[in-house]
């Protein structure tokens, strides 16, 4: 039997108890799960805290939370027209504190933001853009569709009428701008379009965070995984359950995109901190070369502390590199040694090279055998 069997082998026998022992899933996700089977969607709402340990509770949980995600999209994504009823007054003109349409202007310029990041969302690969099999019911006629709110549109002609002395009225007439991806027929959403809801919500219902540009690449893995489970039940639910598991990692990294919070220690600059610090245990001289080219952790690490290193390597990579961060009890201690271990296997070219080249480099960090980062990871004290 070939070693992946086995570890598959080993996987169901953790997975088929009726309370799953965290620490053995932890202990086996950490070396990479097997990209079959739903195994890396599973693990990772269990990782997560989406689901217990308990399968009995399984059913309940996911039945309750979808239920609730649905309710979260008929209360903050249809448009104020669409939910009043006849009897209700609000109209789109009203600027006061309480109207629903004075709110709704003010989300379009959130979801502008959004609707531009979700466009640009892993380009290497066309999944993003392809039809997603279970469109929302909610949203199947184009008008109801959020990037439609903020579709840019040009100014085609404006007819002049005048009537006597009275105010002249011009009557523009607009079109829609082409869109940078092709628009899908009604009854159909783009991938894309499902991630734009999730983000959306997601700011809606986190108002001191709010959203802020970046998370879409640690939001895009993870509903790749999950729109990609071969379990038909689990695909057709990937968007609710992508947004508990999404707002869950997001409520432990929160910390890096609040820039109030920059200074704390689980602060973006209290993690490159750690990194500095790391780096300068393991070696030194690697460190003085960095610091005598006043090259310094923010000009390259930022990014791969703030993304989980969703920029830096190739999607299967990226899931493999969150593999082990999520089954780490200290997982962002880990993201830090992978990181440090990245800067150590480039030794020699940062050595030699001078300070434009070393900030290319570490910038656009070269294609790498991830095991062998990962290794050399798990190897720092």
């Amino acid at each position: 039997m070939s070693l992946y069997k086995i570890r598959v082998a080993d996987l169901e026998s953790i997975l088929e108890q009726e309370e799953i022992d965290l620490k053995e899933l932890r202990s086996f996700c950490f070396n990479g799960i097997p990209d079959c089977n739903g195994f890396r969607a599973l693990c990772w709402k269990l990782l997560l805290g989406y689901l217990s340990p308990k399968k009995s509770t399984w059913a309940t949980r996911l039945t309750k939370q979808r239920e609730l995600y649905k309710q979260f999209i008929k209360e903050m994504v249809i448009s104020p027209g669409e939910q009043d009823g006849p009897e209700c007054i609000d109209h789109p003109l009203s600027d006061g504190p309480e109207s629903n349409w004075s709110t709704f202007f003010r989300d379009n310029e959130v979801l502008l933001q959004i609707d531009k990041d979700v466009r640009r969302l892993c380009p290497d690969i066309s999944f993003f853009q392809q039809a997603t099999e279970f469109p929302c019911e909610f949203v199947k006629e184009r008008e109801r569709k959020l990037h439609v709110r903020v579709a840019p549109t040009t100014l085609s002609s404006a007819n002049v009428e005048r009537k006597g002395v009275g105010m002249t009225k011009i009557n523009l007439i607009t079109k829609r701008a082409t869109e940078s991806y092709e628009a899908m027929d009604a009854g159909q959403e783009a991938h894309w379009e499902v991630v734009e809801r999730i983000l959306f919500l997601y700011a809606k219902l986190n108002p001191g965070q709010g959203y802020v540009q970046g998370m879409n690449e640690i939001i895009g893995p993870i509903y790749y995984v999950f729109a990609s489970d071969p379990h038909l039940e689990y695909r057709r639910y990937a968007e609710a359950d992508c947004f508990f598991c999404f707002t869950a990692l997001m409520g432990e990294i929160r910390d890096f995109f609040i820039k109030t919070l920059d200074e704390s220690e689980g602060g973006i600059k209290g993690m490159m901190a750690k990194l500095s610090n790391l780096l300068h245990e393991q070696d030194a001289e690697v460190w003085e070369r960095l610091r005598d080219q006043e090259l310094y952790p923010q000009y390259y690490s930022f990014r791969w502390l703030t993304l989980l290193l969703s920029q830096e390597f190739p999607l299967p990579d990226v899931l493999r590199i969150w593999d082990s961060v999520f089954a780490d009890d200290k997982r962002y201690d880990f993201l830090i040694k992978i990181c440090c271990a990245m800067i150590l296997l480039l030794r020699e070219q940062i050595l030699e090279n001078d300070f434009a080249n070393n900030v290319k480099l570490l910038q656009n960090f070269p294609l790498m055998d991830i095991n062998l980062v990962l290794r050399k990871a798990t190897c720092l004290a």
